[in-house]
């Protein structure tokens, strides 16, 4: 894989672009160190770890005084239970997980393992141990059912995996069916029959560990994202693409310092997580807060931010929305003056009701599971509602047409971001063992994001929607595919399609139109609709569930037997 070259970066460095909000850190800053590459002096390293590279560095520059006295990663519950940790409490602590992984599990460089762990300190140790020991992370959401359990660890042919209580029977009952997975470990105060007790272990272990060797291109993680068509593809990510692309570019959408703290919401199986938890504020030595946060609660969430000296946060719309319904004249923040938001276009009137209700702005970041960040709204740049800023550093973003020619500002078309001759760093390195999808994802010159949108005269891009099916709801990226499947298999469903609906609190949520079969008969639809939702929690993860269902006679379909999705959704947003 071609990775960016020296004059790649000088093309893309300039001092207008680069420092939005800039401010001076450190001489010894880690960020600061790599200011040559950034500049085009030197060529990109050609191997690199984000742990040894990174966290151990801020350990050192911590030991020598040099940074300020707070935590590196700050985790409460919300019942009394607290955790901090310096860079070198995490470097100690991470190193006997990944003696763990190692020795006790017997994981090697490029083993994968499948971890699935709500906010809890111990998603942020293995996540560390895994760069360390060049294990393959990947992520998964807590409420993931026993079908995508079986379905991600058979395709990922993962070693290893790593959960709580909550999900642990669902993994037993796949288990069997899973010819690769050796080893089952369990974050839990008691023991389960089958499983290695991770608490009990990994204390046990010695904290004397040498990082393993990585190459820049070496496979770091790989995050399962939906399609609209299919299972969700294996999308997998370099040390490059993940832990070196901060340090070249993200200074633009979070901007941080060693003395900031950032509390990002989102679920330790989105990308995001490891974007803005981990990655992109660890390159600037910042602290990362995380909030266990069992539900996504506004009093929870309007608390914590009055009680801890919390300055970034970043959140999904969901979140800006449901707190905006609150009276913020009750609440004082202690330090809040940043706010993102990412995963789908935040309302207009929603940023417009919290600026008027907390005198703050929200920032806009638009980025995929693909390709990170690719869109942002710069710190101290014009917020222009409706827009989701402008394209991110190394990469080039336009909008383009389906022979992939660039189209002219204010034109409506794909966004995409130029992949070649030189593929930017930050993109992915393709959907793993399924060449074809790669290989259709990129048009051109480019890798195409399967979103509609356009560009104005000042750079700016203005999200349009999905080029596909895929539904954005809450944040959570949902294949009507894998819907339409459980929904099938239920008896009275003979034909279904999900698609896309407008909801005022989360943008978008699941609505499946149903054709009944012919053999079943229901006076009581609204029983049967109720039953059809709980059968798909049941069948897939709960969040899939069709919030909306209406039932017809039959579907729109092409002359060829394709079901017109777009025609459902079309008219379900009124576009008709």
């Amino acid at each position: 894989m071609k990775l960016f070259k020296l004059q790649t970066l000088k093309s893309l460095w300039s001092p207008n672009r680069a420092f939005h909000g800039h401010r001076r850190l450190l001489a010894s800053d880690v960020y600061s160190q790599y200011e040559s590459v950034r500049r085009g002096e030197q060529e990109i390293p050609k191997y690199f770890n984000f742990a040894s590279d990174v966290l151990d560095k801020w350990s050192e520059i911590e030991k020598a005084g040099k940074r300020p006295p707070n935590p590196a990663f700050w985790w409460i519950n919300g019942k009394g239970e607290e955790v901090k940790w310096s860079f070198e409490e995490l470097g100690f602590l991470s190193r006997k997980v990944a003696n763990l992984l190692t020795k006790v599990c017997g994981l090697q460089k490029g083993d994968r393992t499948v971890v699935i762990l709500p906010r809890i300190p111990e998603w942020w140790l293995v996540t560390v141990a895994c760069m360390r020991a060049g294990v393959v992370l990947i992520p998964g959401v807590s409420q993931l059912s026993a079908t995508d359990i079986l379905y991600r660890l058979q395709m990922s042919k993962a070693t290893c995996i790593v959960t709580d209580d909550s999900v642990a029977p669902a993994v037993d009952s796949v288990a069997s069916e899973c010819q690769f997975l050796k080893t089952k470990l369990i974050v839990s105060k008691g023991s389960r029959e089958g499983w290695l007790n991770f608490t009990d272990l990994y204390k046990n272990q010695s904290d004397d560990h040498s990082c393993v060797k990585t190459r820049i291109q070496d496979s770091m993680s790989i995050f399962f994202t939906s399609g609209s068509t299919g299972s969700p593809k294996m999308t997998e990510h370099s040390q490059g693409s993940l832990g070196f692309r901060p340090l070249l570019s993200e200074r633009y959408w979070l901007d941080l310092t060693p003395s900031d703290i950032i509390w990002s919401t989102t679920d330790t199986g989105w990308i995001l997580a490891s974007l803005a938890s981990v990655f992109d504020p660890w390159v600037f030595g910042s602290c990362v807060f995380i909030h266990k946060l069992p539900q996504i609660e506004s009093a929870t969430i309007l608390n914590t931010l009055c009680r801890f000296p919390i300055g970034t946060v970043v959140g999904a719309p969901t979140l800006f929305r449901m707190l905006v319904q609150n009276d913020l004249s009750n609440y004082k923040f202690m330090n809040l003056k940043h706010c993102i938001s990412g995963g789908e276009p935040v309302n207009p009137e929603v940023m417009e009701q919290w600026k008027s209700k907390t005198g703050l702005d929200i920032r806009e970041v638009y980025g995929q599971t693909e390709a990170g960040i690719i869109c942002c709204v710069f710190k101290g740049m014009k917020i222009k509602l409706g827009s989701m800023g402008k394209a991110a550093p190394l990469f080039d973003v336009q909008v383009v047409d389906k022979n992939a020619n660039i189209l002219p500002p204010g034109q409506q078309g794909e966004i995409a971001v130029r992949s070649k001759p030189i593929r930017p760093l930050g993109l992915f390195s393709g959907y793993v063992d399924n060449p074809k999808k790669t290989t259709e994802s990129e048009r051109g010159d480019f890798y195409v994001t399967g979103d509609k949108g356009t560009m104005d005269e000042d750079g700016y891009f203005q999200f349009i929607g999905r080029d596909d099916d895929i539904i954005i709801s809450s944040g959570y990226r949902i294949g009507p595919f894998e819907v339409e499947s459980a929904l099938i298999e239920h008896p009275a469903v003979a034909e279904t399609a999900v698609v896309s609906s407008p909801d005022p609190l989360r943008g978008e949520v699941v609505k499946a139109f149903v054709v009944l079969s012919p053999t079943f008969s229901c006076s009581d639809l609204d029983s049967l609709t109720s039953e059809l939702q709980e059968h798909v929690k049941k069948t897939t993860a709960p969040y899939k569930y069709p919030r909306k269902v209406e039932f017809v006679q039959e579907l729109p379909k092409t002359v060829t037997g394709k079901i017109k999705r777009n025609e459902l959704r079309n008219k379900e947003w009124g576009r008709m």
